[in-house]
């Protein structure tokens, strides 16, 4: 009976089947966009293969990435745009565009409280009881700049999906993908090779993010990374591997160099010049990786005395709805009350008694009452000074203007031809009609049907500037147009809400 127990324990699932389902889960988001894509109701997405759109646009964000920012928005867009028209010719540039947008937003999963996605998945412990945990990862993320700028980088999960693997050492799998590389370039296999090449690019920068990961660690907190062993050891292991896989990429570089140059056939000299654009794609980032290497002992340096001088650091703010709310709402009344009651006695500021010791009780017992008014005092009466000022504008301005202005229908004049007529008035008459035709360019048309008018005045732009001395801008077209309100337009109370023809 043990025998077989032994035995049964033997045969348990071990941590090679939790990789294997990890792996699978972070191609879920991606077959769940192939099968979801009949909900995308803006236009009709069935004809477009979304697995392919997803891995393009992740590849993308991937190509984009350096050691401090990432892609765009908005280029990303663009490029995964072009690949859904080449999948579907017929359809129009908005339609390709909606859907290069829609995949995008799905990778980031937008639409979820913190944009993971969760994968279910199985684990037994050294006593062979089986538990259920949770799997929690994302594709692609989004960071800001200090000047406010969005960009998107890609995880390792994401990484690992282009490549096809998952939790693989980073430096080994490179190393292996680099060896693959010039074994294949010198079978002259160069399709092969360009697939290699690029998972070799692809490793590269799961490299730098590995790294760069544990620099931003060090902004944040100095305390929360290894400086005494552990990251000096990564650091001298990293310098190490970049001194190693230059010499090697240096070398690939050359080789796949000459069978460009010496290829007769025109597909083998594109492949060998696609690889020579790959590889050293690689080697200029794996520069940027030793530049930020050699600089990681000042950063720690600065970073330790920086924060060793801010301060303690503030408390992160409560998560009222997720902390709070959300599990008080699944207990009952009587168990809910204390949570609620400690987070308003340390939320809520403290509030003084009125009375804080006896000698406040009998002064205040004491002290004569005050004989309170229902009003408030005498209203002062202000001084109203009459106005000295002129009007700006006299009557005579106004009929002046008001002839100007005044034409008859369906006629035309250049604003620059009016102004010149009123200029003869005086400058005031000038002014005022200069604001008119200002205001006929967006005339109050409901006002002038409920004022009964049978036109009004209206201006539009044309070629050419202003002919004035006193005012500049654009020419306008000053024309008088017919109001024609159409049957029921008006009645008994008043303007109706419907068109009417000018």
């Amino acid at each position: 009976m043990r025998e077989e127990a032994a035995g049964a324990f033997v045969n348990m699932p071990d941590d090679g089947l939790v990789r294997r389902v990890k792996a699978l889960a972070c191609t879920a988001p991606l077959q769940a966009l192939e099968n979801n894509k009949g909900g995308l109701g803006r236009v009709d997405a069935r004809p477009y293969h979304m697995v392919e759109l997803a891995l393009h646009t992740i590849d993308q964000v991937t190509m984009a990435m350096d050691f401090d920012t990432g892609a765009e928005h908005e280029k990303v867009i663009e490029q995964v745009s072009h690949f859904a028209a080449a999948q579907v010719p017929g359809h129009s540039e908005h339609e390709h565009r909606a859907v290069a947008e829609w995949v995008l937003h799905k990778l980031i999963n937008i639409g979820t409280l913190d944009r993971e996605f969760t994968w279910k998945y199985g684990r037994v412990d050294g006593q062979g009881a089986y538990s259920r945990y949770d799997f929690a990862f994302k594709l692609l993320v989004e960071h800001s700049t200090p000047d406010g700028r969005v960009y998107l980088r890609v995880t390792d999960e994401a990484i690992n999906v282009l490549v096809g693997a998952l939790d693989t050492d980073v430096e080994s799998a490179q190393v292996a993908a680099e060896y693959k590389l010039d074994h294949l370039i010198n079978r002259g296999r160069l399709e092969d090779a360009k697939l290699a090449a690029e998972q070799a690019r692809y490793r590269t920068v799961q490299y730098g993010e590995y790294l760069r990961q544990y620099l931003d660690a060090t902004r944040r907190d100095v305390r929360t990374v290894d400086w005494e062993q552990m990251v000096p050891k990564l650091l001298e292991e990293a310098l190490e591997h970049i001194e190693q896989r230059y010499r090697h990429e240096s070398a690939i570089l050359t080789n796949i160099t000459e069978h460009r140059d010496s290829a007769g056939d025109a597909r083998k000299k594109q492949q060998a010049a696609e690889l020579v654009e790959i590889v050293r794609d690689c080697i200029h980032r794996h520069m940027q990786l030793q530049n930020r290497l050699q600089g990681a002992g000042a950063l720690f340096r600065g970073e330790q005395d920086r924060q060793q001088f801010s301060g303690p650091p503030a408390g992160a703010a409560v998560d009222v709805f997720n902390q709070l709310l959300v599990p008080v709402l699944t207990l009952p009344v009587g168990a809910a009350l204390a949570p609620i009651t400690d987070f308003f006695r340390s939320g809520v500021a403290p509030a003084p008694p009125a009375v804080v010791s006896m000698n406040t009780l009998v002064g205040r017992l004491l002290t004569a009452r005050s004989e309170s008014s229902p009003y408030a005092g005498a209203v002062p009466v202000p001084e109203v000074k009459a106005a000295d000022d002129a009007p700006q504008f006299t009557e005579a301005d106004e009929r002046a203007a008001a002839r100007v202005l005044g034409f008859a229908v369906d006629e035309a004049h250049t604003l620059s031809t009016l102004l010149s007529e009123a200029r003869s008035h005086g400058p005031a008459v000038e002014r005022l009609v200069l604001h008119g035709a200002v205001h006929a360019f967006s005339p109050g048309l409901s006002e002038a049907l409920l004022r009964g008018d049978r036109s009004v005045l209206v201006s539009v732009p044309v070629e050419g500037e202003l002919d004035s001395p006193s005012a500049g801008g654009d020419e306008l077209l000053v024309s008088r147009v017919r109001l024609e309100a159409p049957e029921g337009a008006l009645d008994d109370d008043g303007l109706q809400d419907k068109e009417f023809d000018a």
